[in-house]
């Protein structure tokens, strides 16, 4: 009997021993994938935008040994002799410069005059003029990753799209497949306009909220463009001397649509950049004209960003895709990537969150206005500022609450591709992976997923009202408002330096043309 148990206690033993080996070893293989190099380091995604790793680029240079001397029984052939002074002055001729690329991707020795086989295919156009694949072709110089085809729009094959649907909102479509295809249902439409379709050369500009905008009288030189892109609630009306009166598209999302109805544009799309899975549910709302709220408390809830138990507009059961992040994964996941670099420890770590996660949703539908429910708010709106935190008032920062009826018809109505938002974060800017989930620092800007929609979808484009001055802390934040410079707090979603880098290059690069200098 004591045989058996000792027997019993050692195998026991054994594959206790088995089990962490194995995941030491697995720790272990799997770091290997991380490969580094002192020199040049370069991030890889793979289709849908999974970082791979990073790649050692080696070079291999090959020696071209040039006698010195020539042996006395060629010295007398003339023939010879003019073979070896071509042979000279080919090995005289300078050698090309290798191209450098930074960890991204991006050449590192930008320049602001044209290749010279751009140089020569669009030396015939003037000035004004439409120039077919300028911006893209000059793109592709600079992040030759670079490719042009990316629809602008979800349309009702979206499902197929490999590149999004394995990603969560906001950089993809995983678990909205049914909110999505009744919102398509009824748009039907999933393109521009016939006439903009139409156009063989296509010039857009994305129009900012900067103050930079004001007192530039630039607003007939913005309607000038095919397409005019406005974002959130920057409104037009007053201000048409400096921002124009066109607009063809206005991307928003619920918290920053234009909430008073005569402030919309009569001939516009209106375009929703989905941030998270209740801005799907906000948007077939609005395209069904269904009532956002139902009564005073239901209103208020909505507007302060607390969820509602059981048939709430807000009720979790409704996504069990991403519903385990919206309260705490953002922070935590920010610290599990840090230090935890096994892969395989790291998805031992997200189930456990998961779970933990998955009790506090729970918890909270029994609970008052507390600090989870803060917490909920400020993560799942992407506003987590901690001067923020401790208030409900709508005059902290730039917080409003959401629009409850757009005076859009369904066929007036867009999903914007959230490939840009992937894009921009990941491949463009260089934001944290973070899993492909929502996390601190690594959700781009909207002017930044506008810049990269009309990289893959016009010819040429240009920028106004982009930039902030932060050494002028009086100067006026946006265009039309008095909030100076100074309110500007530290973003915990954006990046705004790394995006500044982002944007420099392409301007430097002219791949798109900034008409009032901020960037």
């Amino acid at each position: 009997m004591g045989l058996l148990v000792f027997m019993r206690n050692l195998l026991l033993a054994l594959c206790l021993f088995l089990v962490l080996g194995f995941l030491y070893y697995s720790a272990w293989k799997l770091h290997l994938l991380r490969w580094e190099d002192s020199n040049s380091v370069v991030l890889s995604f793979d289709s849908v935008g999974h970082t791979i790793g990073s790649g050692r680029r080696e070079r291999k240079t090959v020696a071209l040994v040039v006698p010195l001397s020539v042996p006395s029984h060629l010295a007398a052939d003339p023939g010879k002799d003019r073979a070896q002074k071509e042979l000279k002055e080919t090995m005289a001729a300078p050698v090309p410069a290798i191209p450098k690329y930074d960890k991204l991707g991006f050449l590192l020795n930008l320049d602001s005059k044209l290749p010279p086989e751009l140089a020569s295919k669009y030396a015939n156009f003037s000035e004004g003029v439409c120039k077919p694949g300028y911006a893209s072709s000059l793109m592709t110089v600079i992040f030759p990753k670079f490719s042009k085809p990316a629809p602008m729009f979800l349309d009702d094959s979206f499902r197929k799209w490999a590149r999004i649907r394995d990603f969560v909102p906001p950089f993809g479509i995983k678990g909205q497949d049914n909110l999505i295809k009744a919102i398509l249902s009824a748009t039907k439409d999933y393109r521009l306009t016939p006439a903009l379709d139409s156009l063989s050369c296509r010039r857009c500009i994305i129009v900012g909220n900067g103050g930079v905008l004001a007192n530039k009288s630039l607003g007939l030189k913005i309607d000038d463009y095919d397409v005019v892109v406005r974002l959130n609630s920057a409104p037009v009306k007053g201000f048409e001397k400096d921002v124009g009166g066109k607009t063809t598209l206005r991307i928003t999302y619920p918290e920053g649509a234009i909430q008073k109805m005569e402030q919309y544009e009569k001939d516009s799309l209106f375009v929703l950049a989905g941030f998270k899975w209740q801005d799907f549910k906000w948007l077939k709302y609005i395209v069904y004209k269904e009532k956002v709220v139902d009564d005073e408390n239901a209103e208020k809830n909505w507007m302060l960003g607390r969820p509602q138990c059981e048939t709430s507009f807000y009720s979790y059961s409704e996504s069990t895709d991403n519903s385990f992040w919206v309260v705490f994964w953002p922070l935590l996941n920010s610290y599990r990537s840090s230090f935890i670099k096994s892969k395989f420890l790291q998805h031992v770590c997200e189930s456990v969150m998961a779970g933990v996660s998955g009790i506090l949703i729970s918890l909270r539908c029994h609970l008052n206005w507390t600090y989870l429910d803060l917490l909920d708010w400020r993560f799942s709106t992407g506003y987590c500022d901690p001067s923020l935190v401790l208030s409900r008032s709508a005059s902290d920062g730039f917080w409003k609450s959401v629009a409850t009826r757009v005076p859009r018809e369904p066929h007036e109505i867009r999903i914007l591709n959230p490939y840009f938002i992937q894009e921009a974060a990941f491949s463009f800017i260089g934001l944290p992976f973070n899993n492909g989930l929502m996390g601190r620092g690594n959700i781009p800007t909207l002017g930044s997923v506008a810049i990269t929609m009309a990289l893959h979808n016009c010819d040429e484009v240009a920028v106004a009202g982009f930039g902030y001055d932060m050494n002028s802390p009086n100067a006026p934040l946006h265009y039309y408002e008095n909030i100076k410079m100074s309110a500007i707090k530290e973003s915990w979603t954006h990046n705004i330096q790394r995006e500044k880098e982002f944007l420099r290059k392409l301007v430097k690069a002219r791949v798109i043309t900034d008409l009032t200098s901020g960037i």
